[in-house]
């Protein structure tokens, strides 16, 4: 069995094409694929790791601007109330 197929995938470019659609820049994805064509499970799963949490990091920040966005909104249409 080819190690692709071990994870549930057809080729190497499917790895590779999901990856690419998890947000990886493309030094994270030539590392992993010498971890995966090394066999080294330990080393694929810490750089998922990494790229989750720099993915949820953007998420937060991105949540953090919507609530400032939010108040924003509160704000004007509290205002607007006060004035009728």
């Amino acid at each position: 069995m080819r190690p692709e197929q071990a994870i549930g995938y057809e080729s190497k470019e499917a790895v590779i094409r999901n990856l690419r659609d998890a947000g990886c820049n493309p030094d994270t994805i030539r590392c992993f694929m010498r971890y995966f064509d090394q066999g080294d499970w330990k080393d694929q799963l810490s750089l998922l790791e990494e790229q989750r949490e720099t993915i949820l990091g953007m998420v937060h920040e991105e949540e953090r601007q919507i609530v400032c966005l939010d108040y924003l909104v509160y704000q004007i249409q509290n205002r607007k109330k006060q004035e009728v």
